[in-house]
């Protein structure tokens, strides 16, 4: 969810010039939310935050209502309401919100097949060789705008560029509900106002670092040495963000989605400081990356851990394999000792695992023995009875007996899906 609450956004008047905008950057307003409401029109112009109701669970989206008081995604739920005590409080329907995409999408796919889908409310659309067809860049943008709005009830903000990078700065600009057009020769005029911060890809951290020396504008940027921004930055960032400031950006809109990681995390109703419930608490994670991974075809070369302490420290581990896999007890056993391997003074409050630089499954080189042949066996029956009679009718007996009494209540977070490849 973008941070911006629709206060000073620019638009482009009807006859903006839209020579070489021919990328296009489709955004959804406030998606989550907008559903919400086009399935409850009640809620419409109130504050909405989407999340579980629980005071320790974290905002999934939020309505531009609710951003106006500064609420923000993976804020905890119980900071969104202190920040504004009269927003609504409504329970996440993923399946809605993934049908809703798919419409979205297939209206992109309907005016060009180069569509790239950044998430579920996001896409890329590359429209040059649709002029023939349309006409102009932003010709075609109005119109699919128009398209969104009467065939879903939802509305959109668009960006149209010359590049991926400067329709994502002008799509996020024009929020909510605008379009801004920025033609090719006004790209370098565009940037040089802009903030280092609205630099696509380059985080709070950086951004740091370049306003302590004095570089807070793109301006700024390419006034300065390129040795200064390798000093700061390092030289492969100190070359994307020297790139960026000139309108630089090679990447094309890429149809072909390739999964970067799979992973699960869970935030704690209370937070936990006993290591056999957290120990457990990894494994049945482990498990569901495992599975997740068989069902797309993918295999890990890495596993990753993460821990939210109490006081919001997050830690991060990660542990290169020998042999990709997807086996869940393979991941749990790595990813249970990089747990071990972390000094905790505090108990926790966010556990989460997640398989990493992804390769298609079987694409190892072949083992004379494998050690997880049985482990593999077992979760592949594993797998065919919860295709045959649903998730949970088969757990572990360990943890069944790690978490009995319900010492571990559980209040899941959803996972980042994105919609179905036609």
């Amino acid at each position: 969810m973008g941070r911006g609450d629709g206060r000073n956004r620019l638009v482009s008047p009807a006859d903006a010039d839209d020579t070489g905008a021919g990328i296009l950057h489709v955004d959804m307003d406030a998606f989550y939310a907008a559903v919400e409401v086009l399935d409850d029109p009640s809620l419409r112009g109130k504050p909405l935050i989407i999340g579980a109701p629980e005071s320790r669970s974290v905002v999934s989206s939020a309505s531009y209502e609710a951003r106006a008081y500064g609420v923000r995604a993976a804020m905890p739920v119980g900071q969104a309401l202190r920040l504004c005590p009269s927003a609504i409080v409504v329970p996440p329907h993923f399946d809605r919100y993934v049908a809703k995409s798919r419409e979205v999408m297939e209206i992109f796919r309907g005016i060009t097949p180069l569509v790239e889908p950044v998430s579920i409310d996001e896409a890329f659309l590359d429209v040059r060789g649709a002029r023939r067809l349309w006409g102009s860049p932003g010709v075609i943008a109005r119109m699919l705008r128009e398209r969104v709005r009467s065939e879903t009830g939802l509305t959109c903000s668009v960006g149209a560029a010359a590049t991926k990078h400067v329709a994502k700065m002008a799509s996020t600009m024009s929020k909510p509900d605008g379009l801004l057009i920025i033609a090719d020769a006004d790209t370098d005029a565009f940037l040089a106002a802009r903030s280092v911060r609205a630099l696509w890809g380059v985080g709070p951290k950086a951004s740091e670092a370049l306003e302590a020396r004095g570089i807070r504008t793109v301006a700024d940027v390419l006034d300065a040495p390129r040795t200064l921004l390798d000093r700061t930055l390092g030289q492969a960032m100190g070359q994307r963000v020297w790139d960026l400031a000139h309108g630089r950006d090679a990447r094309e809109v890429q149809t072909t989605h390739i999964e970067k990681s799979v992973g699960h995390e869970e935030t704690f109703h209370t937070d936990i400081a006993d290591p056999t419930v957290l120990r457990s608490e990894i494994r049945r994670l482990a498990d569901r990356v495992g599975a997740r991974l068989r069902a797309e075809g993918w295999e890990a070369r890495t596993v990753a851990l993460k821990v939210r302490l109490a006081d919001f420290t997050t830690l991060s581990r990660s542990r290169s394999l020998a042999e990709p896999t997807a086996v869940g007890h393979r991941i749990g056993e790595v990813a249970r000792e990089l747990f071990d391997g972390i000094d905790r003074d505090q108990p926790v409050r966010l556990i989460g695992v997640r398989g990493e630089r992804l390769t298609s499954a079987g694409g190892g080189m072949m083992q004379l023995w494998d050690d997880d042949e049985e482990w593999r066996r077992l979760e592949g029956a594993v797998d065919s009875a919860v295709e045959r009679f649903g998730r949970g009718v088969v757990t572990r007996a360990t943890l069944l007996t790690e978490r009995s009494g319900g010492s571990l209540p559980t209040s899941p977070r959803l996972p980042k899906e994105r919609p179905a490849q036609d």
